[in-house]
């Protein structure tokens, strides 16, 4: 902090890859298109050393358009709560002016993560106004890597499609997977074990 901020200042931005990566234009039509684009977020992350092996983006449903992306920035922004899922919802938010992704006049909006939330992400899910969850490797891959999700249990999920979330498992979960082992074979931190 400098001597002129009298208070910390939290900032999030992307990577300076992110705009090589990310196609902004394009529509995703479908679930493997959208997913694919979380799972290369996630290697683009591991490859360039910018944070770990977690990568989402936030597209609106029926259109297909791309509202934002999120890459895990917990070690790069020395920020705990920054897993891949948080940033995307943050920057969606940010983008269409609403603390809230199914605000009056919204498109419906859905989460593409390349990994099972963990239990802060799943929590943030319900508040985040997405109305579908698609994943990719699932919990146990990223165990392996001795990665703690945290308390996520069968009710949990229950509880979101009581409120009308819809979940999709295993999505493309090899390509997913794919990335939490090169994550593991470059010798990545766990920064949460």
């Amino acid at each position: 902090m400098s001597e002129n901020e009298k208070h910390p200042v939290v900032r999030v931005e992307y990577p300076e890859w992110v705009d090589g990566v990310v196609e902004w234009d394009r529509t995703y039509a479908t679930d493997a298109e959208r997913m694919r684009l979380a799972i290369s977020i996630s290697r683009e992350n591991v490859e360039r050393e910018s944070g770990g092996p977690f990568g989402a983006a936030i597209f609106e449903s029926v259109s297909g358009r791309l509202i934002a992306v999120g890459m895990n920035s917990v070690v790069r922004l020395n920020n705990c709560t920054l897993h891949g899922e948080m940033v995307a919802f943050m920057m969606a938010q940010q983008k269409i002016g609403s603390f809230s992704l199914n605000g009056p006049n919204l498109p419906v909006h859905e989460l593409h993560t390349s990994c099972e939330p963990c239990a802060m992400c799943l929590g943030a899910t319900l508040w985040s106004g997405v109305q579908r969850v698609v994943y990719g490797a699932a919990r146990e891959d990223a165990s392996l890597l001795n990665f703690d999700e945290g308390p996520v249990f069968p009710e949990s999920y229950e509880y979101l499609e009581k409120r009308g979330i819809e979940i999709v498992r295993n999505v493309l979960r090899d390509e997913a997977r794919a990335v939490l082992e090169l994550y593991r074979q470059k010798s990545g931190k766990i920064y949460n074990a």
